[in-house]
């Protein structure tokens, strides 16, 4: 069986997320079993997902994935980089996937895999060294140092955003020596957050359900999204958005040292003073943001900054691996997978919360992060009455 990993949010499913494991089974075989590693409450961006993250998984065995396993927090809020990182690492862990697969702006999976190998020469480290003391920002220096490297063309292609990621894919397969082979397809639709409302951005239906367009940011989503959707909605748990807590949010912000916010700058670039300096003066998050932004830092380090701080998470709570793949959903090909897995995956596989306890120290602690994050995330519902804390606990994987 090929089994084709990939690496989302669905946050939420739509059609363009559909189409991608359709274009799988059509490239790789109708019996391609699709394993997703998927972010949890939160996401890259640093906010949070529209709805939790067992319906989103339930969406997605119902449309097109076979099993759904969790991208834990640290890495579903950090960098692209680390993204990425994360999201190979569990599907390597699986010891099951063959394939991973990913759209981007050129579909082309050995061009993104050269800009890859690329990225992980000190030729390049030396590049953005010296980029980065002329005060540029990370992504031009990035871009600059390719340009060199690699020429005009293929530096090109990190002006967008897909084809990054999947740089930062190829990069992550490479520097595992994996046998997980990449496959990239053309992305079709939006664009990653585009402002048009069109199939295959899930941005655009985020913003159709912040304008009160409901009918039509339901028209976007995929057949399985769109009815969880009203039933979250109906039982007062969507749509889930940050802003909700922005009380909490600033109280706890305000509450910090100016060591408690460079603890969080893993750059060591400063950013943390201006974020510091907004956060004494700043009454809503968006002006929070405005405050402290600078073309040098791109806004969603802002935000994961913001969130890291809200959660409680430093950089001292990452851990170095993956401890354990936790299910969210699965059909009955995904079952059988996961019976393989039991001889193939290199870590745990948790299918019942309350296993954790017999797992390492390390994979103890991490769950601990989820419960803590599962909590605060339920404050951001609609209905405070359907946030009791404990949930991380009573839920199981969906299992269809």
């Amino acid at each position: 069986m090929q089994v084709a990993g990939i690496i989302a949010e669905y946050n939420p499913l739509h059609t363009g997320h559909t189409g991608l494991m359709a274009r799988v089974r059509e490239t790789l075989g109708p019996d391609t079993a699709v394993v997703c590693a998927m972010s949890g409450q939160f996401v890259q961006r640093g906010g949070a997902a529209i709805l939790r993250k067992h319906v989103r998984a339930e969406a997605a065995v119902r449309d097109g994935a076979d099993l759904v396993l969790e991208l834990p927090l640290p890495w579903a809020v950090s960098s692209a980089e680390r993204f990425a990182a994360g999201g190979v690492e569990v599907l390597a862990a699986t010891g099951a996937v063959t394939h991973l697969a990913f759209g981007s702006e050129c579909g082309d999976a050995a061009v993104l895999t050269e800009i890859a190998r690329c990225l992980t020469t000190e030729a390049y480290h030396a590049g953005v060294r010296r980029f980065l003391n002329e005060g540029m920002s990370f992504a031009a220096c990035r871009q600059s140092v390719v340009r060199e490297l690699l020429g005009p063309e293929k530096a090109a292609l990190l002006e967008t955003p897909n084809n990054n990621l999947g740089v930062e894919y190829c990069k992550a397969l490479l520097l595992r020596n994996s046998a997980i082979r990449p496959l990239a397809f053309l992305r079709e639709g939006g664009a990653h957050d585009s402002a048009d409302a069109v199939p295959g951005s899930a941005g655009a239906i985020r913003r159709l359900l912040r304008q009160g367009r409901r009918e039509d940011a339901l028209s976007l989503m995929a057949p399985s999204m769109a009815p969880l959707y009203r039933s979250e909605e109906d039982a007062g748990r969507a749509p889930v958005l940050l802003e909700t807590c922005q009380r909490a949010i600033l109280s706890r912000l305000r509450s910090m040292s100016e060591a408690d916010f460079a603890a969080l700058d893993q750059g060591r670039e400063g950013l943390y003073r201006r974020l510091y300096a907004a956060s004494r003066s700043a009454a809503t998050l968006d002006a929070l943001l405005e405050d402290a932004k600078t073309k040098r830092y791109a806004h969603a380090r802002l935000r994961r900054m913001v969130l890291w701080a809200y959660l409680g998470l430093t950089p001292e709570d990452f851990p170095e691996t993956v401890p354990y793949l936790r299910v969210l959903a699965a059909n009955e090909t995904g079952r059988t997978l996961l019976a393989r897995m039991r001889k193939t995956a290199a870590v745990p596989v948790l299918t019942k919360p309350a296993d954790v306890r017999q797992l390492s120290p390390a994979a103890q602690a991490l769950f601990a992060l989820e419960v803590r994050a599962t909590d605060l995330y339920a404050l951001a519902y609609p209905d405070l009455s359907a946030a009791a804390g404990g949930s991380e606990w009573r839920t199981g994987p969906v299992m269809i």
